[in-house]
């Protein structure tokens, strides 16, 4: 298992925090997304190393960006 925290740039609420959770869910290797909107942190557990670029594209699917 690899554990990967990246920063979220643009989360407000919930539903923020949801969006970006579900488009990181979808990458192939993904176990577990946690968020904490207040400071946009964003943990991703995985069994293995995710390309950052697979990440970034999650995220800005979603809406965000990541800093």
């Amino acid at each position: 298992m690899t554990t990967t925290t990246y920063t979220v740039t643009g989360m407000t609420c919930g539903h923020c925090a949801a969006s970006v959770t579900e488009e990181i869910s979808e990458i192939a290797g993904v176990e577990d997304v946690a968020v904490v909107v207040e400071t946009g942190a964003v943990t991703v557990t995985s069994t293995t190393p995710l390309d950052e670029s697979a990440v970034r594209a999650a995220v800005e699917e979603a809406g965000y960006a990541m800093a």
